[in-house]
């Protein structure tokens, strides 16, 4: 076998059209099935962040009627789904990848459940969120308390009855403690460093007005702090009901109730740090500074837009709540949203730093013939969304090509829903 593709979502079937554009031989090995995690990790409610005009990836742009709007969970499973049937993408499904390593006559060792393939080269497109993460603190909550972890989370219906408590502000935290909230049931949340994002402002989508500012275009080595941005944590906003804010402060004018950072469980007792005011004005302050951003832009281009006054808190905490009796408050679940860990354990090819992280110039890495697609920042922000995929796929693709032999797509015309460097798809 040419190459070996590890993993059949969005970004290993992005791969797989380039590589079947280019005449590469394949197989994408999925463990699952095809797009399995947006059903498996994701709640019923669940509504992407990104608009639907951002959803393109190789030969396969959205093509609904609402490209303003936000596809929901089962939407995105059905439109990757058909993705990979219409591409007619080599995939073997319930293929369990449990090694991978360097043969001794050159390329790799492909070790599943089903056997071991030899491919000359590899592609690792599993993503980077492996296992959920629950903090040390968890271990000390009663057994009494149901606990999950926001991969788990499905519905409101699907926890026991009374308060619950969302442990994490970031992007999933939040839009959870707001599908609670919407729900009708009472909300306790422990708020993190994660910042927020208007969602509209001078009327557009911000993200519209960042697609056009090339933010998320710019390499992660011209970033900030180069290579420590992919540490980063995304903000939070919602696509619900065809998107809004998530602004927790009025929430909290609404009975939410918001802490500080969870510092330590005993039983039924939890602690934490007065810092839920300064959590609030650091996600305020980053939205207003990407308004700020937004601004510039408008007045350097010249673009028509109107002028939108500026978000006043609603709300501020009249005292930090530090000690919280889970049973006094009526609490009877905590979700967990506390992040995810890499776990590459089964590559075993020396391509990781001391934390485990391959190490990759644009998901080509050190070891001839072994990739990797579909890592957030893998080249830039975007590379998290359906739109980077795409570029970052094919960057890789024509890496495999190049050292298949085979020659490069350079009729200089973007594969169809592929948007022009430098142009918005729309």
């Amino acid at each position: 076998m040419s190459v070996a593709v590890v993993g059949g979502g969005q970004a290993g079937l992005s791969v797989s059209w380039h590589l079947t554009r280019r005449g590469v031989d394949h197989v994408v090995l999925e463990r699952d099935t095809v797009a399995h995690d947006w059903l498996d990790r994701r709640w019923d409610a669940f509504t992407l962040v990104t608009p639907n005009w951002q959803c393109v990836l190789p030969g396969h742009a959205y093509d609904g009627d609402d490209p303003d709007g936000f596809m929901r969970r089962d939407e995105v499973h059905a439109w990757l789904r058909r993705y990979a049937d219409e591409s007619g993408a080599p995939v073997v499904e319930g293929v369990l990848v449990t090694r991978l390593r360097e043969a001794a006559g050159g390329g790799f060792e492909v070790v599943t459940d089903q056997g071991t393939l030899l491919a000359d080269q590899v592609v690792v497109a599993t993503g980077g969120y492996h296992r959920p993460v629950l903090p040390a603190v968890a271990a000390g909550v009663s057994a009494d308390v149901v606990q999950l972890h926001s991969a788990d989370y499905r519905s409101p219906d699907a926890l026991p009855d009374g308060d619950v408590l969302v442990v994490g502000s970031g992007q999933s935290g939040a839009q959870i403690a707001e599908d609670l909230h919407l729900a009708g049931r009472r909300v306790h949340l422990a708020l993190g460093s994660a910042p927020r994002c208007a969602r509209f402002y001078r009327g557009r989508d911000c993200i519209a007005w960042l697609s056009d500012m090339g933010v998320y275009d710019v390499p992660v080595h011209a970033q900030v702090g180069g290579l420590t941005k992919r540490e980063s944590t995304n903000h939070y906003m919602t696509g619900r009901d065809g998107g809004r804010d998530i602004d927790l402060r009025a929430f909290a004018l609404e009975g939410m109730r918001l802490y500080g950072r969870l510092t330590a469980a005993e039983g039924t007792s939890l602690t934490f740090s007065p810092t839920a005011e300064a959590s609030l004005d650091h996600a305020d302050s980053v939205m207003e500074s990407i308004k700020d951003d937004i601004d510039r832009h408008i007045d350097r281009t010249g673009v028509d837009a109107p002028t939108e006054p500026r978000y006043v808190p609603v709300w501020r905490p009249e005292r930090e709540v530090t000690d919280l009796d889970l049973r006094g408050s009526g609490i009877t679940s905590i979700v967990w949203s506390a992040g995810f860990r890499s776990d590459y354990s089964w590559v075993q090819v020396g391509v990781f730093d001391g934390a485990g992280h391959p190490t990759h110039q644009r998901g080509v890495t050190t070891t001839a013939g072994l990739y990797f697609v579909g890592l957030p920042w893998l080249n830039t922000w975007g590379s998290g969304r359906f739109e980077a995929i795409a570029r970052d796929a094919e960057h890789v693709a024509d890496g495999i090509a190049a050292r298949s032999g085979r020659p490069l797509v350079t009729d200089g015309a973007a594969p169809r829903g592929v948007a022009p460097e430098g142009a918005v798809a729309r």
